[in-house]
């Protein structure tokens, strides 16, 4: 080993049968695989000088590390690369200063390297971790590449603590298992975090990931991955059994989370996507969204049958959505939440988006109704704005008194608010046509016999119903007994409609 260091060559112990040189399996390695923790630190931390032309590096491949394998503090010089290694106690790296450190299909009960800062890459894909990770406030200057990783949480319940942690480009923790927390309080992200393909499962815990204030420069991608039918692509190198080109035949593998995620005050420069996701919740579990700000928020998982999903306060300028992914009556809540334009993925109705609304909203609040109808107007969809308006005015009628609430229901049948400006003027053809037949069958004497027009039924009863305008008729006639009420009503029902269509034509011309 001390020669393979000095010549940048791998230190390859495996016995070439697969089945005893799996780092998982139950069977014993013997000492002849075995080499010390305090050797393997020697090497790192002060090991030989390279030889000539070669460059020294610390490559071991099938090999037992006995002991506890700690370079707390320590400046970690040489190129660091274990695969298919067996660990016997943790690894403990706090407060360490490394350029590069890969460990491949390893296992291994435990990594402990908070404050761990790296000049190049951190990898730890297809390792075994049995008692969790803990990279709190560290600091990977490139990627840090989890995929496939196995991980069970620490004594905290926690599988991944990485509280502070910061990352120069891309996190990708694609198809990981993790039982237990993932938690990224106030993590940073330089370009991407890709947790597609995965199951983080926390069943009896309060989340399954737990990432407030995290900030991700790029896309957060909670989405499905492509795996491979035969296993082809898991080598050892990146990007370890996954990427962007499904190979035919090539099956899916959705996002899972089983728990509730706290993704609150997040802040994503690209997207947020929830493609083909899906949430197992209970309880009081929450998909909790608050005061997230994104260019473009894509739910487009499966519906949760349970929990709550939470916007409040999120901000999005697109909104990307399926009608079969929002939970129904009780189980949404997004009292403050801004959007700018809606991008509907296949069939979404306006009675669907509707429903949208009211499972948001148990007890009435006017705001999703307004902010939807606003997006719609905006979006050149004035007459779905208007159903939005008018779905909103019988939500409210739900909550007046009882007088009010008959009021509300004669507006809506007659003139629907105000919002359907035809029916008013329906209405206002038949008052004219009822009011022709009537004052047809009255000859009312003149207020002046010396001056006056010839009396004309039709348009007297539409002088009557059309405020301002005169067409002549009225104020020269002598009404009594019931026809002055007839004639009142006639007065009082036309500014009525005729404000409605003024109103509903009002709105029209403002959109043109």
């Amino acid at each position: 080993m001390w020669q393979a260091f000095r010549n940048g060559s791998t230190y390859d112990l495996r016995t070439r049968n697969p089945v005893l040189d799996d780092p998982l399996s139950t069977r014993a390695w013997g000492p002849e695989r075995t080499v010390r923790a305090r050797v393997v630190a020697l090497l790192l931390l002060d090991g030989p000088q390279a030889l000539a032309g070669r460059v020294a590096a610390l490559k071991l491949r099938g090999v037992q590390i006995s002991g506890t394998l700690d370079l707390a503090g320590g400046t970690v010089e040489p190129y660091m690369e274990l695969n298919d290694c067996r660990f016997e106690n943790e690894v403990v790296m706090p407060e360490c200063r490394v350029n590069t450190v890969r460990m491949v299909g390893c296992a291994l009960p435990r990594l402990e390297a908070a404050r761990l800062h790296t000049e190049g890459d951190l990898h730890l894909p297809r390792c075994h971790v049995a008692r969790g990770i803990r990279l709190t406030d560290a600091q990977i200057g490139t990627d840090l590449l989890l995929n496939m990783l196995v991980v069970h949480p620490d004594r905290m319940g926690r599988s991944i603590a990485a509280d502070g942690l910061t990352v120069g480009q891309d996190l990708q923790a694609e198809m990981i298992e993790s039982h237990g927390e993932v938690s990224l309080r106030a993590a940073r992200i330089g370009v991407s975090l890709s947790l597609n393909g995965s199951r983080l499962l926390n069943p009896g815990g309060r989340r399954a990931l737990n990432a407030p204030q995290l900030t991700v420069e790029r896309t957060l991608y909670l989405t499905a991955a492509g795996v491979a039918p035969d296993g082809a692509g898991t080598g050892a190198t990146p990007p370890y059994g996954t990427g962007t080109t499904p190979r035919f035949g090539t099956r899916l593998q959705p996002f899972e989370c089983n728990g509730g995620v706290r993704l609150d005050d997040g802040r994503f420069g690209d997207a947020v996507d929830l493609r083909s996701a899906k949430f197992r919740m209970q309880g009081e579990q929450e998909l909790s969204l608050r005061r997230i700000q994104t260019p473009e928020l894509r739910f487009l998982g499966e519906r949760p049958d349970q929990g709550r999903v939470v916007l409040s306060g999120a901000k999005v300028v697109n909104l990307v959505d399926m009608s079969t992914s929002w939970p129904g009556p009780g189980g949404l809540a997004m009292g403050g939440f801004s959007y700018e334009n809606l991008v509907p993925v296949g069939h979404f109705p306006l009675d669907r988006r509707l429903e949208w609304v009211t499972a948001a909203t148990p007890e009435y609040a006017p705001e999703p109704y307004e902010r939807l109808a606003s997006v719609l107007r905006n979006s050149g969809e004035d007459a779905d704005a208007r159903e939005v308006l008018l779905a909103k005015q019988r939500r409210r009628r739900e909550t007046l008194p009882l007088a009010a609430k008959l009021w509300g229901y004669l507006q809506d049948w007659t003139v629907a608010y105000g919002y359907r400006p035809g029916r008013a003027a329906l209405w206002m053809a038949v008052l004219w046509a009822a009011g022709t037949v009537a004052f047809s069958r009255y000859d009312p004497a003149a207020m002046n016999a010396d001056e006056h027009p010839q009396w004309n039924a039709a348009l007297y009863a539409l002088d009557l119903l059309i405020p301002v305008i005169n067409l002549g008729q009225d104020g020269y006639w002598k009404l009594s007994g019931g026809w002055q009420w007839v004639a009142a009503s006639l007065v009082l029902l036309g500014w009525i409609l005729a404000t409605t269509i003024a109103a509903g034509a009002s709105r029209l011309l403002r959109r043109g």
